[in-house]
């Protein structure tokens, strides 16, 4: 079972890393809000990061925002610096949990999980690079387990909508289920919408590393999952966009970590609980043939200066101008925020309880709907913090032994469904 418990020499029950960061400023506003959701309606918790002046600023303005002026106080200020070892050890010798808003993880994440696993404390990150979620996997997951310590990847928009909703799907089949669909869409209110640079500048580095990705695969020697019914068929065939009617726009095949973060919970499942895997097929709504157009613009464009370092330069240094506008610097306006969603829906087969799958297709259907706020600064902190407060508050219902988990492995027989449920990010059967 999960050690939960602060202590005086383990003093916070959550450390936030990289609290001054874009994303790690909601995070902080978002655990603020939920410090009476801790163990016995407590919660002791700090920021860290490598400015202390930025991180009592980000307190705050967390405090205008939320009208808690108590936080200046309340909350301790850690100086912790990637680069420097011996003050990660100690950031995480006084954390129960580490909350790691530290990216692109590829170049600063794994001296986060060495210090986590070395000094006793599980870890909590936001990536969506399956290079480094991977890569940790391979590298850490057998001395997490030896102690006892839960270091969870892709716990923000990356990849919990995605990978519980899979699990959510399951748990409403009356049966077996065999395959899911997901279709992703967002919306934007009259302000526009916008992502921070940071996660362009994730995208970049991860296509221009493909192959890396594919040599470390290899080194997990895996046999292939096996597939109950009928094989799954990528929609798009050789095409890279096609009409959807299942949300009436064109899709694409999503390019995030949500397909391997769902592979890799099915085969923990399988594996581990002996549950049938669930094939799983990722795609994205782009909307109208004037987005397509665009669309296909920038990915030629990405495509050709990706290979190169120069071109990598470019992309980094222009966002706005290679992504029309959609990456910027400077991120969202809280506005912006205020105004956008996400909507996750899955479409599900499989068999009815007492049906043979070995007898004939699946003969039964499912869709249920994931839904939420705006996705990168609004749902994230919300699934971030939500997967930490069900660590401190379910231990026992967590994997048997420690290890280097996706969300699904980590949360599948937790209450995490309905913790996000009062938080926002809905999950329902349609």
């Amino acid at each position: 079972m999960a050690k939960v418990q602060t202590s005086s020499s383990r003093p916070y029950h959550i450390i936030i890393f990289g609290a001054s960061g874009f994303t790690g400023q909601f995070v902080v506003e978002e655990l603020a809000r939920t410090m009476s959701e801790g163990p016995n309606g407590t919660l002791k918790w700090a920021v860290a990061g490598r400015s202390r002046p930025k991180l009592e600023k980000v307190l705050e303005q967390a405090a205008g925002v939320l009208g808690k002026p108590e936080l200046r106080a309340a909350v301790e200020v850690l100086v912790a610096d990637v680069g420097e070892p011996d003050s990660l050890a100690a950031m995480c010798k006084q954390a129960v949990i580490v909350l790691n808003c530290v990216g692109p993880y590829r170049f600063w994440g794994e001296p986060v999980v060495k210090a986590c696993v070395e000094n006793g404390a599980h870890c909590i990150d936001i990536c969506g690079e399956p290079q480094f979620l991977e890569s940790m996997q391979l590298n850490y997951d057998s001395q997490a387990a030896d102690k006892g310590l839960y270091i969870v990847g892709s716990c923000g928009f990356d990849s919990i909508p995605a990978d519980l909703g899979v699990i959510y799907t399951r748990d409403q089949f009356k049966g077996t289920l065999t395959a899911v669909e997901s279709f992703l869409t967002a919306s934007a209110g009259p302000e526009g919408a916008s992502i921070h640079d940071g996660t362009w500048q994730s995208a970049i580095y991860g296509f221009a590393d493909s192959e890396k990705l594919r040599n470390l695969r290899k080194k997990f020697g895996h046999n292939p999952l096996p597939v109950v019914g009928s094989k799954i068929k990528r929609r798009c065939g050789k095409r890279c966009v096609s009409v959807c009617g299942e949300i009436a726009q064109y899709a694409v095949p999503f390019m995030g970590a949500d397909p391997s973060v769902v592979k890799r919970t099915q085969r923990f499942l399988h594996e581990d609980y002996q549950e049938t895997p669930v094939q799983y097929g990722a795609y994205a709504g782009v909307g109208g043939a004037a987005n397509v157009a665009k669309m296909l613009i920038v990915g030629v464009m990405f495509w050709l200066l990706v290979k190169f370092s120069f071109g990598r330069n470019l992309l980094i240094k222009y966002p706005e101008f290679f992504s029309f506008g959609y990456f910027s610097k400077d991120g969202p306006s809280r506005k912006q925020m205020e105004g956008s969603s996400f909507q996750f829906a899955f479409h599900g087969e499989g068999y009815t309880e007492g049906q043979d799958p070995s007898q004939g297709p699946p003969n039964s259907k499912i869709r249920t709907l994931v839904q939420g706020p705006e996705a990168g600064y609004v749902a994230t902190p919300i699934t971030m913090v939500q997967a930490a407060i069900t660590i401190l508050n379910e231990p026992t219902a967590l994997p048997k032994k420690g290890g280097v988990y996706t969300p699904g492995a980590t949360f599948a027989r937790t209450t995490l469904v309905e913790r996000l449920n009062k938080h926002g990010v809905q999950f329902s059967v349609i």
